[in-house]
């Protein structure tokens, strides 16, 4: 029998490792596996059914087979149950009211990227206070993606962390990969195999080729390294996704006006791809004025009204009042504010809303003739 040269005949199973390996590892916790999650807090069958059919309903809208738009809305992140459950009610009579032009998707983000450091978000940190209660926070997070389902009301959410997804990406129905992570190749891959639709942003200068390049990506197969379920540790081949798209984030400066569309969609069509775009009007596009929100979707009805179908979803950032603050400890903090980025509150979302509903009318009119 031939031995490979570089396994050794022997385990050299007392080789003293530690002056080269985990030197900046404080502590290694146990971490609770999807698969006992998904056991604890299953998914009832009406949260099936609605996860299964606005999957289906966004895809139709990115092939070009209903001409809704796609808005996600909702908080720049989760960091409180109940207040986003009062959110979520609040939306979905909106959502109710709008269904016949607007397929709205309630952002839940658990997961931020940070510049530099700050707050991970509700997943990493649930408790606002550095300590990392990372399996309160994957158990909290599904308890309330399932919460918003039991309303009626799909979700979507950022996919940052690589194994996170096990844990909820059943209960999502559009999946969001940020500016920071679209040139990654690991979140190509990842997005790949996701079962629902996703968005690209553009890169944090304005570029939208990475976004156009994430597409191609993730609508091809791959194979790469990940976890299971059952929390082992295995090998995954995916199939593609073909419900991929790019969100116009903004750069340098804000890349939601016509002209915008025009050059994305044309860099899109060399690539072979469709000439779609969801928009953010929050971030670089409102440069980072949370008001602005307003004007910028504003705007962007007006493209709509006037015919371009080519814009296919928007992205608002919107909370139950208005504003951000900061988490400080011991100070209580304030009900219904974000604490990451600013938002727009939702009495200043409804009438943008209606807007956005308005201007898919208009449009549909005009393609009637």
């Amino acid at each position: 029998m031939t031995t490979h040269a570089h396994r050794p005949a022997t385990p050299l199973s007392t080789h003293d490792t530690t002056r080269i390996d985990d030197l900046r590892i404080k502590a290694v916790r146990p971490l609770i596996t999807p698969a006992i999650l998904q056991e604890w807090l299953p998914t009832p069958e009406a949260a099936q059914q609605l996860v299964e059919a606005s999957r289906a309903a966004i895809s139709r809208v990115l092939h070009g087979q209903d001409d809704r738009l796609v808005v996600v809305v909702g908080p720049c992140s989760i960091h409180d149950h109940d207040q986003a459950m009062d959110y979520a009610r609040q939306l979905k009579r909106e959502a109710d009211a709008l269904a016949a032009d607007l397929l709205v998707v309630m952002r839940v983000y658990f997961e931020k990227p940070r510049t530099t450091v700050g707050w991970k978000g509700y997943i990493n940190d649930p408790h606002l206070d550095g300590s990392f209660a990372i399996n309160e926070g994957l158990e909290m997070a599904r308890a309330l993606l399932l919460d918003v389902l039991a309303l009626g009301l799909p979700v979507g959410t950022e996919f940052l962390d690589l194994l996170s997804p096990q844990f909820i990406s059943d209960l999502v129905s559009w999946g969001a990969i940020g500016a920071r992570t679209t040139e990654s190749q690991s979140h190509r891959q990842l997005a790949s195999g996701l079962s629902c639709p996703v968005g690209f942003k553009n890169g944090t200068d304005g570029g939208v080729k990475v976004a156009s390049d994430a597409i191609l990506a993730a609508s091809a197969p791959h194979a790469f390294m990940g976890m299971t379920k059952m929390g082992q540790s295995a090998i995954f081949e995916t199939r593609g996704n073909d419900d991929c798209h790019v969100i116009l984030r903004g750069g340098k400066q804000p890349n939601y006006q016509k002209a915008d569309v025009d050059a994305a969609c044309a860099m899109l069509q060399a690539a072979g791809l469709r000439e779609q775009v969801m928009i953010d009007v929050s971030h670089a596009n409102s440069s980072k004025q949370h008001a602005r929100q307003i004007v910028v979707a504003h705007e962007v009805a007006q493209q709509i009204a006037a015919g371009d179908a080519r814009i296919t979803g928007l992205m608002i950032e919107s909370h139950l009042e208005e504003g951000r603050q900061d988490i400080v400890a011991g100070q209580a903090l304030k009900p219904g504010v974000s604490v990451t980025d600013a938002c727009i509150s939702m009495a200043q979302t409804v009438p943008v809303l209606q807007d956005l509903a308005a201007a898919v009318r208009a449009r549909r009119a005009l393609a009637r003739g």
